[in-house]
């Protein structure tokens, strides 16, 4: 049967992952981000998978946008069935050198909006006793690393939210409430980050696709589930920061200047915190390798060598 599903932050990384993946399974789709150019893009791809699709630009910031996008939503399609909340930035630098205007808008995307998001959604749901909220989460809302300090308060701040909405849904029944807590994925968000550090972001070991993040998601809509760990060190990192404390402080710098950061210098700027960059706006941000390429250059190296051998025996 048929959905209808908000997802805000389409254009890029998971967001657009989701779009995808709700789209090859047959659901009417609203589409919400900044940029008008890529929800356009994102809007033809859902379509070819034979998606009923509307597009709504929107920044999840600014006042009574996300009240008009739930008015489009209902309008074109009637109920809203499910709404998937992935927009968020990012920005790197120590708290005491990054603006403070910076710090406070990456606050205001990741928590706030969220926030906003859930009202908005909550209020459709109860109304008709039914739908699922899909909040994305972190890993860093349950542990912590330096230079990204406005990203972990937001992301510990909804981790809260959460919790805290789900325990009051418990006197509403239909309405289900879903956070996804991403490791490291291979999406743009590390080099649209605002940068202040001096050294461009990188996702650390291990990484995980857009993808698979996208697929929890659409199994939380079809099988609620309270919270949903997507990342292979996620339960290690959480146990090493709550059991280990002090150990976790002293190893997690060091690591994260080797892991989390490349070698390549940037002149400080806040990246995408205020603004879209259309241009750098992708499902993956190649930092993982393109898995079918690889299986075609094996494929064709594999055949032009057979072609050898058998020259060679002929």
């Amino acid at each position: 049967m048929s959905r209808t599903v908000v997802i805000t932050g389409a254009t890029s990384g998971i967001g657009r992952a989701a779009a995808r993946e709700f789209a090859g399974r047959g659901d009417r789709l609203v589409l919400a981000a900044r940029s008008p150019a890529t929800l356009a893009e994102v809007r033809d791809e859902c379509r070819v998978a034979g998606a009923d699709v509307l597009v709504v630009p929107v920044d999840v910031t600014a006042p009574g946008a996300l009240a008009a996008l739930a008015d489009a939503a209902e309008a074109e399609f009637g109920a809203i069935d499910a709404w998937v909340h992935t927009a968020a930035v990012m920005t790197y630098g120590r708290f005491d050198e990054t603006p403070a205007e910076v710090f406070d808008q990456v606050v205001r995307t990741d928590l706030l909006a969220a926030a906003e998001v859930a009202r908005v959604a909550l209020g459709r749901f109860r109304a008709a006793s039914a739908g699922t909220l899909v909040l994305t989460g972190s890993v860093l809302g349950h542990i912590t690393a330096p230079y990204m300090s406005g990203y972990v308060a937001a992301k510990w701040g909804l981790q809260g939210l959460t919790r805290t909405l789900q325990q009051e849904a418990r006197e509403t029944p239909g309405v289900r409430i879903c956070l996804v807590n991403p490791g490291s994925v291979d999406t743009p968000v590390y080099q649209q980050a605002g940068n202040y550090l001096g050294r461009v972001g990188r996702p650390p070991l291990p990484v995980t696709t857009p993808e698979r993040v996208a697929r929890a998601m659409a199994g939380c809509v079809d099988r609620p589930r309270r919270e949903v760990s997507v990342g292979r060190l996620n339960v290690v990192m959480r146990f090493g920061f709550t059991v280990l404390p002090g150990v976790y402080d002293v190893l997690v710098g060091p690591l994260m200047r080797l892991a989390g950061l490349t070698d390549r210098p940037v002149a400080p700027h806040p990246g995408i915190v205020f603004a879209p960059n259309p241009a750098g706006e992708a499902v993956r941000g190649g930092w993982l390798p393109d898995v079918s390429r690889v299986v075609r250059s094996v494929g064709g190296v594999t055949a032009a060598a057979g072609s050898a051998l058998l020259r060679r025996l002929r």
